[in-house]
């Protein structure tokens, strides 16, 4: 069966979705509906379920496996699908959670091996010694959260992926310009987003957590940071430094960033950080484009469609 994300406007739909996110509404005429965010292996699409009632929300929550008919429409140039007949989902459909969500391409376990390869790198005994003990503190989260609710590596390892393809761009940058130093990169790359494992609820329905919400990951990381070195009794400018690449990351105050980069490495952390997001947008949002065609608008990137060369 093609994958939720794969189909076109104009074709049916009957199939087994997870539902991502459940929200409900009420439209002009004071009618309520529910907006669904429904997923499988390929991604989610958006729907809308009319003259919805009590029941209904009590029924289509969020993490809950549901059997839809209907069919795929544009709606505003982003494919939408029309639901026409919708049941949860029973034990003897011999569905899982595991069977609908989307991960990672590599394998969790071979990407977590590739990046604990950079810690032989790390020369700097105290950000060696911190990184390590953060990763080692959240390993097991590490291998399965997202990196994101929407947009980019909002899937199963999603956090993982974004880190490892982060790390051979900063060696690649690094060989390219020596004067960085790659234990602040390599260090900078794998604690920066670590704080989502914290911010977010988790790789099955995505949504952000009371600390997420008040705090949010940068906050949290340069507490963790603070709270390792005192763990390991580690005094120094490597402290500071670290704490100020997670700070500055988003690379504006605008973007999220408390502090905007004021040192090398915590400018090309910005970067770095950014073109993994954006190709990985991109990557995702052309191969469900077909050729002389262009992509749904991406609201990360301006809310731009990007076009798909025949050649």
């Amino acid at each position: 069966m093609e994958g939720i994300t794969k189909l076109q406007a104009g074709e049916q739909v009957d199939q087994f979705l997870l539902i991502k996110q459940a929200t409900k509404g009420v439209t002009t005429v004071g009618k309520p509906f529910m907006s669904l965010v429904l997923q499988d292996k390929s991604g989610d699409i958006e729907a809308k379920l009319w003259d919805t009632n009590e029941e209904h929300e009590q029924m289509y929550k969020a993490e809950v496996i549901v059997r839809v008919g209907g069919e795929i429409h544009d709606y505003r140039g982003k494919n939408q699908l029309r639901i026409k007949q919708i049941r949860i989902a029973k034990p003897e459909d011999g569905i899982s959670i595991n069977d609908l969500v989307p991960s990672a391409s590599t394998p969790k376990e071979e990407l977590y091996e590739e990046l604990t390869q950079y810690f032989f790198e790390i020369k700097n005994p105290h950000i060696s010694r911190i990184t390590r003990h953060i990763i080692k503190k959240y390993q097991a989260d590490i291998l399965v959260f997202p990196a994101a609710t929407k947009n980019h590596h909002d899937y199963a390892s999603g956090l993982l992926d974004h880190v490892v393809s982060m790390l051979r761009l900063g060696k690649a940058i690094c060989d390219l310009y020596p004067t960085l130093n790659r234990d602040l990169i390599y260090a900078g790359v794998i604690l920066h987003d670590i704080g989502k494992v914290k911010e977010l609820s988790g790789p099955i329905a995505t949504t952000y957590t009371v600390e997420g919400n008040l705090l949010g990951h940068i906050s949290i990381m340069v507490d963790e940071i603070g709270q390792a070195a005192e763990e390991l009794n580690i005094d120094g400018e490597e402290v500071v430094l670290l704490k100020h690449i997670v700070l500055s990351h988003h690379g504006k105050e605008e973007w999220g960033s408390p502090k905007k980069p004021m040192i090398q490495e915590a400018e090309i952390l910005h970067y770095i950080d950014n073109i993994d997001a954006k190709m990985n947008m991109l990557t995702r949002a052309l191969g469900k484009t077909k050729p002389g065609e262009f992509t749904e608008r991406l609201f990360a990137l301006d809310n731009r469609s990007f076009y798909k060369p025949i050649i």
